[in-house]
């Protein structure tokens, strides 16, 4: 009888032991190309059958906060750990790993300046040592990179640049280009972050895109998702004319909405749905 007793109570549990969820981690990595720092954050969600003892590997989706955020925004605000697990559970997303890097402590910004190679650091030394310390498949069709807000701007820009390295470009209200803003007005590197932005703007460099340029980007599946009342809406619409003109396919989705988390939690899942989608593929 104790042992019938037993194989049930073995039974109702082994859901909760299939479905135990993915795990995010909160970690630092070696620096060398950001100045003066030596170590940098990043959080890592792994997915819930993710174990060192086998030899599966994983997609990877580099996953890049706002501005005024940092890398646990995702796991916070964004309630990342709930959607993944309640997406996989249902059935409509892959496992994957997804990395979370810190872009808003010491400077705020993804791209290169003259005293802050951001840019250089994400592709130099990020991505090898995610590839090199955990189990990611390091192909293109596997790699994705989405964001919100200047994450967002930041995505399209990092696609533009290389998009040798990314099947899928998520841009969540991406700030593309130089835009008021009030919480900027006190920021004393409000303006050589604004320019820089602005030097970087994706737009007149798709405009302006060689053939072969435009046959790289054409490689890339790009998704543009922004609030009819988000303040970025413009240059989102003129981000999609740019693509239309150079024969460029994308998907564009204009829900209501604003530039606030109210938006972002819908468009986490449509990122994170669309890409397992594009992995099925």
């Amino acid at each position: 009888m104790k042992t019938k007793f037993y194989l049930f109570c073995i039974a109702l549990l082994a859901p909760l032991i299939v479905y135990a969820g993915c795990r995010i981690e909160r970690k630092t990595m070696p620096c060398k190309l950001l100045k003066t720092i030596s170590e940098r954050e990043y959080s890592i969600c792994l997915p819930a059958s993710y174990s060192e003892t086998d030899n599966r590997t994983y997609p990877v989706l580099y996953l890049l906060h706002g501005g005024g955020t940092h890398h646990t925004e995702w796991e916070e605000n964004g309630r990342l750990q709930t959607v993944v697990d309640s997406l996989v559970a249902q059935g409509l997303m892959e496992e994957m790993i997804i990395v979370c890097p810190e872009a808003n402590k010491n400077n705020m910004i993804w791209f290169n300046a003259p005293h802050w190679k951001y840019e250089d650091y994400f592709f130099q030394e990020l991505i090898p040592y995610m590839e090199q310390h955990y189990k990611i498949k390091a192909e293109k069709r596997y790699r994705g990179v989405a964001g919100f807000s200047m994450g967002g701007g930041a995505s399209v820009v990092y696609g533009v640049h290389h998009p040798e390295l990314f099947t899928m470009v998520f841009d969540m209200s991406g700030y593309l280009r130089r835009q008021p803003m009030e919480f900027l007005k006190n920021d004393p590197s409000a303006e050589w972050r604004q320019q820089l932005v602005e030097d970087c703007n994706p737009i007149p460099v798709i405009l302006k895109g060689t053939k072969e340029e435009v046959e790289n980007w054409k490689t890339v599946r790009w998704f543009v998702d922004c609030g009819d009342k988000d303040f970025t809406l413009e240059a989102n619409m003129d981000l999609v004319k740019a693509f239309r003109q150079q024969g460029i396919d994308y998907e564009m989705r204009v829900r209501a909405g604003s530039h606030d988390w109210g938006y972002w939690h819908t468009s986490l899942e449509m990122a994170l749905t669309y890409f397992s989608k594009l992995l099925r593929e």
